[in-house]
């Protein structure tokens, strides 16, 4: 790879990286091909990204965009998104689908550095749907309640 090449690289990767709202990084020591596959597929459903980039080159488009307190050591791959539940759910459901083979090492949500127990602990959140779906079910109680009253108050009504 050419410096050019690595130059444009750095470019194009801090400005996704500035864009998303999450980045996890994993070891993938032991998955094969088919399997790492599986994990991009999986995380173009979730319009996520990801790429193995060389640990020099990850950290320098870090840097430029203001995240410097992820250590990157060993093999990497890198996933990132701009909703962070759903990338930790699509990244923690993987992971416990091919055996433990992907070790997530740690990540960046939000302006913080954070573990993968965070990690972990935000991919059982629910998902934006199902909080809207949540939402729309309490609101939507009173008008219900009501509706369900006046059906029994008119049979009672009919009965007598």
């Amino acid at each position: 790879m050419t410096k050019a090449e690595k130059t444009a690289l750095i470019e194009k990767l801090a400005g996704e990286f500035k864009a998303s709202n999450a980045i996890i990084v994993c070891d993938y020591k032991g998955l094969s091909v088919r399997e790492l596959e599986s994990l991009r597929a999986s995380a173009r459903e979730k319009s996520a990204k990801v790429q193995v980039i060389k640990n020099t080159l990850a950290s320098i488009a870090l840097k430029q965009v203001g995240i410097e307190d992820l250590e990157l050591k060993e093999n990497n791959i890198f996933v990132w998104s701009e909703d962070q539940i759903s990338l930790a759910k699509a990244v923690c459901k993987f992971s416990d689908s091919v055996g433990g083979k992907l070790v997530i090492k740690s990540g960046y949500f939000e302006g913080s550095c954070v573990d993968s127990k965070h990690i972990e602990a935000v991919s059982k959140l629910p998902s934006k749907e199902e909080l809207i779906g949540m939402l729309l079910s309490v609101w939507t109680a009173p008008a219900r309640y009501f509706v369900t009253g006046l059906d029994n108050l008119r049979k009672q009504k009919e009965e007598q």
